[in-house]
């Protein structure tokens, strides 16, 4: 059975100008990605800030992207938060707002048990009546979603994936292993998603996407047809650059790099600031390298 979601897919990034949402900037950066191999856009993930978009926001930058994609590329909304009933709402106002499916993130700062996790996933999956992918990110959460309770969660009816950014590889295999083909298992790290195909992921949700979706396409598309020698050259290119994106909390510096790049102001909301001067010019020196920046 094919994936019903794979490849190489956008954690876009939210441009701002002046304390508002840039649209565009948005526009710019989504024909960039039509245009570039890109298979989903995933706006309103942690890559776009949503811990700091209204809920009104959320719900202006999914409309914008999927009137601008006019179905030619999936949008897997994000929609999570540590409230479950927030989370319904998000989740069935971006399905209203045309998304395809929705990501979201664990419930963070509360800590539930594993079985509060599986029940406020069930939960908005029987309300929102929208695909789900499950992100489960133990570094931004303080919490994670255990192997067992993924196997529970695959069993229920429109939970569809899952965004792995444990950073275990080990993990990863376990979820495979007890979930097969029953959830879809997509790299939620750049550094890994080549390893994390070869036991099963089907793609990527990814940064540096948002600044060579072409080099990640074709890495993600040569691991896929089973060409491992290839997608290792396509993915070692990208390593360099990989590492300077996440030299301080995504998304200082993806959103630093889509400004060197003229795609996009590099502006932030607080609590985050912009790059030091000294990691910019690592990064800068990175883009130069891998050919995207003279």
């Amino acid at each position: 059975m094919s994936p019903r979601f794979s490849g190489s897919m956008t954690a876009l990034i939210t441009p701002f100008r002046d304390g508002k949402i840039d649209n565009e900037a948005l526009e710019k950066l989504v024909l960039f990605q039509l245009e570039s191999g890109t298979s989903a856009l995933v706006p309103c993930g942690s890559t776009g800030e949503s811990a700091t978009l209204s809920h009104a926001e959320h719900i202006e930058v999914v409309e914008r992207v999927v009137a601008i994609t006019n179905g030619r590329v999936p949008i897997i909304a994000g929609t999570g938060s540590n409230s479950t009933s927030e989370a319904i709402a998000l989740t069935t106002a971006a399905k209203k707002a045309g998304a395809s499916a929705a990501l979201l993130i664990s419930p963070y700062y509360n800590k539930p048990t594993q079985d509060g996790i599986y029940h406020h996933y069930k939960e908005i999956a029987e309300r929102s009546q929208t695909p789900l992918i499950v992100y489960n990110i133990p570094g931004r959460t303080g919490s994670k979603i255990e192997a067992e309770t993924l196997a529970r969660l695959a069993e229920v009816d429109g939970i569809v994936g899952l965004k792995e950014a444990t950073g275990s590889l080990d993990e990863a295999q376990e979820v495979a292993r007890l979930c097969g083909d029953a959830l879809e298992i997509y790299s939620g790290d750049d550094s890994l998603t080549l390893p994390l195909m070869a036991v099963g992921a089907v793609g990527v949700i990814s940064v540096i996407a948002n600044v060579w979706p072409q080099q990640s396409a074709a890495s993600v598309a040569a691991a896929a047809r089973g060409d491992f020698a290839q997608a290792r050259v396509e993915h070692f290119k990208m390593l360099p650059l990989m590492r300077k994106l996440f030299i301080e909390t995504n998304p200082i510096p993806v959103k630093a790099a889509l400004a060197m790049l003229g795609y996009c102001r590099n502006e932030l909301r607080l609590p985050l600031l912009p790059m030091t001067e000294s990691n910019q010019t690592a990064l800068r020196s990175a883009l130069v390298d891998a050919g995207l920046l003279t």
